[in-house]
């Protein structure tokens, strides 16, 4: 009896082995099943978020709300992408006071060529100097120059931004300009400038007219009702000597950090001086896209233009557009350049400006 109870105890441990490996295995296999599917879904997931990506913008290469416009912004596409409720608004209510000398030419006539480009551009980027009219861009070209110090621009201006300030000051508080809501300077050359000086002069323009600002209001002291939005702008690029301390390049970044880190508009002049249409940064590049690095590249020598070049292969009325030295006035490179893109670019870059202080995000369609 005993016996037949030890095989029968042996026999049911047997079974229990081999149900309790036949289960285990069940288990894992709808483990790894599970893992399976689980990678696959996730796969899929990425690979739908990845294609959405890609297709929802043309604007890719940039983030939203960003403040700087560089060379990634200086393109036709983008400026096609912007939707038109927010080109409408800039120019409707924007009213622009810009002060500069010869290389601050590459925005105005930039600006003022862009409205015979295309079909409807006459509407949508229509804009006066000077002359203000329903549903156009209200543009002041040389507006503050004859005011107070009487600087001409940023780098005469850097002899004394005191009196940089109360130029400014002096314009703002002009019950003539009252409507005026937006305000940017160029540079001349910016090598060797002080840029903390730059900085901390617009600072203090940016506390005093700015939104919020202490002289915005009715109050005593208080001079009018009207905010302004200051944009910065860089310097132009100089032919084989960006770098280094004072230099263009360098400068650019200070600009260019102080804003990112404030939340102001920059237009980066030696962002688009040096890059191509194709992206490549020539850090050689003078102000008319001419760069003895790209002749190596291009296979020539000497110094050659990457704008140049390009213009030469595309076509006006289509990829390009001549530049004006004035509202419906005559064909003019902008100065220092003999070729248009340069120009061209600055004002895609001046308009993604405008349309992000209209409430823009930088790359919604």
């Amino acid at each position: 009896m005993k016996f037949k109870n030890f095989l029968f105890f042996v026999f049911f441990l047997i079974v229990l082995l081999i149900f309790g490996c036949n289960i285990g295995n069940v288990i894992d296999d709808d483990e790894n099943n599970s893992n399976s599917t689980s990678s696959s879904i996730f796969s899929s997931s990425s690979s739908v978020s990845s294609t959405s990506s890609q297709s929802s913008s043309s604007n890719a290469s940039m983030s939203a709300n960003e403040y700087v416009a560089d060379f990634r912004m200086a393109k036709e596409s983008v400026l096609r992408s912007i939707p038109e409720t927010y080109i409408n608004w800039a120019r409707q209510n924007l009213r622009i006071a810009y002060q500069h000398t010869s290389h601050g030419t590459h925005v105005s006539y930039g600006l003022f060529g862009l409205q015979d480009y295309k079909a409807g551009d006459s509407t949508l980027f229509g804009i006066t100097n000077n002359n203000p009219t329903a549903d156009k861009l209200d543009f002041h070209d040389y507006a503050v120059g004859g005011y107070g110090a009487g600087f001409s621009d940023l780098s005469t201006a850097d002899a004394n931004w005191n009196s940089f300030t109360d130029q400014v000051r002096l314009y703002l508080d002009d019950p003539v300009n009252a409507s005026i809501n937006i305000m940017m300077w160029s540079w001349c050359n910016i090598a060797g400038h002080n840029i903390s000086g730059y900085l901390s002069a617009m600072g203090t323009l940016i506390g005093e007219y700015g939104p919020g600002g202490s002289k915005i209001g009715t109050e005593p002291g208080q001079t009018r009702t009207t905010p302004v939005t200051f944009i910065f702008m860089t310097g132009h690029a100089n032919l084989n000597d960006n770098t280094g301390d004072g230099n263009p390049k360098n400068q650019a970044q200070l600009i260019i950090d102080y804003c990112n880190l404030n939340g102001y508009f920059c237009l980066d002049y030696y962002s688009i001086d040096t890059h191509d249409m194709d992206d490549n940064y020539w850090e050689d590049a003078g102000d008319n896209g001419d760069s003895a690095s790209y002749n190596v590249w291009n296979g020539s020598s000497g110094t050659q233009y990457f704008y140049g070049d390009w213009q030469g292969l595309h076509s006006l009325g289509t990829d390009w557009y001549n530049n004006k030295s004035s509202p419906g006035g005559t064909v003019a490179c902008g100065q220092h350049n003999d070729q248009h893109i340069t120009a061209n670019r600055k004002a895609y870059s001046m308009w993604w400006i405008l349309a992000r202080i209209a409430g823009w995000d930088g790359v919604s369609m």
